[in-house]
């Protein structure tokens, strides 16, 4: 059994920040990406950065220059730091991971998803 559970989320102003965390626990072999997704009201759900095991990273457009993710890959955790927030960085933000679970082939798990809201 894999657990992500997520924390930082949260209300704030527009340019400000804000820094997620995502921990992965359970019988855990090892594990490839991590990544951060988003979903907005209405709209439907969106990369916003991802990273490899090797400490390569990929960002959404709309979050370069802005949001850092970075790994820790003894504690099994993931952040995702966002700086210069805007209102349309609104969403809930969910915490992936590719786990691969003994002997089972890799499998995406999902947390359960933290709000983050920002005002004007």
């Amino acid at each position: 059994q894999v657990q992500l559970v997520e924390s930082g989320g949260g209300l704030v102003q527009a340019g400000g920040s804000l820094r997620l965390s995502c921990a992965a626990s359970g019988s855990i072999f090892s594990i490839n990406a991590m990544g951060w997704y988003r979903q907005a009201p209405g709209k439907q759900r969106e990369l916003v950065a991802t990273i490899i095991s090797g400490g390569s990273t990929n960002y959404a457009e709309s979050v370069k220059g802005r949001f850092t993710i970075s790994r820790d890959n003894a504690k099994n955790t993931v952040y995702l730091q966002m700086n210069s927030l805007k209102r349309e960085d609104t969403a809930v933000y969910y915490c992936n991971a590719n786990i691969r679970v003994w002997p089972r082939v890799p499998y995406d798990y999902w947390g359960q998803g933290t709000q983050v809201t920002v005002s004007s």
